[in-house]
């Protein structure tokens, strides 16, 4: 396993994480994406924005193996992928991880063990190695996600932690991981002003650690803030592609607005 801060440079060279080319994906007739091209570079924030039913979701299932497209090609680190071999679990061997809105996190385990859920650390008898684990658990609040309080270690239960604290544990262990790509559903929804922040900072720390993040959210302003793009879905189309320093949050609230009245 390799120590969480690894950066994507000390990989072998490609020139995007993902892309896709002409997916589509149909529900018996209806047509959900349709002829879907983008692609993810290393050491970016991409945010993907629209309306409810715009294809954000399914675009997210079938970019991490949750759902097979119907039609199209997709690529990881410029290497094409057998659509039909394509799974969670192929995605996360890839180093593709997804935060989603739950956070899939047990609020009454202490944070190392939530850490190693499903990938324990275990010594050469076959039992999990605690003290390794705590130990790497430890790191991860400190470096890669930067918890400093005392009140904070890795003993605390999840169920004592704020929202926002909640998002940086399961953002930190994703970047534990050595995701290449951290796919975040709406970190930010429902959180008191004071945790928006903290999740934003530790969004921005993934582009700081060499990784890359797609970045669902529908609060536009979260997203303006610390995307380095904005790709815009429509009717399972994408419809736009802006720098967020090409459009104030009103224009990209405007452009959104017309968008759903079809002009």
């Amino acid at each position: 396993m390799t120590a969480a801060g690894t950066t994507t440079a000390a990989r072998a060279d490609f020139s995007s994480i993902v892309r896709l080319d002409q997916v589509q994906k149909f529900f018996g007739p209806i047509q959900a994406l349709q002829d879907i091209s983008l692609e993810i570079g290393r050491n970016e924030i991409v945010g993907l924005i629209g309306d409810n039913g715009a294809g954000k979701s399914t675009l997210i299932k079938v970019m991490t193996g949750v759902m097979q497209p119907t039609a199209g090609r997709i690529f990881v680190r410029d290497k094409e992928i057998k659509l039909s071999d394509y799974s969670v679990r192929m995605a996360h061997d890839l180093s593709i991880e997804t935060v989603y809105q739950d956070r899939s996190l047990a609020d009454k385990q202490p944070l190392w063990r939530n850490f190693f859920v499903g990938r324990q650390i275990t010594n050469r008898f076959g039992f999990i190695d605690i003290k390794k684990e705590k130990q790497i658990a430890d790191q991860i609040l400190k470096g890669a996600i930067g918890f400093r309080s005392e009140g904070i270690t890795v003993d605390s239960t999840v169920a004592n932690l704020s929202g926002g604290e909640r998002q940086g544990i399961a953002i930190g262990r994703a970047m534990h991981y050595n995701a290449d790509l951290i796919i975040l559903d709406e970190p930010t929804v429902a959180l008191a002003v004071a945790e928006v922040r903290k999740v934003l900072d530790f969004v921005r720390r993934i582009k700081e650690s060499g990784r890359a993040c797609i970045y669902i959210e529908h609060n536009l302003a979260h997203v303006h803030e610390v995307a380095d793009r904005l790709i815009v879905l429509d009717r399972g189309k994408v419809v736009a592609e802006i720098l967020p320093k090409d459009m104030t949050v009103f224009e990209l609230t405007e452009f959104l607005i017309e968008l759903q009245h079809g002009q």
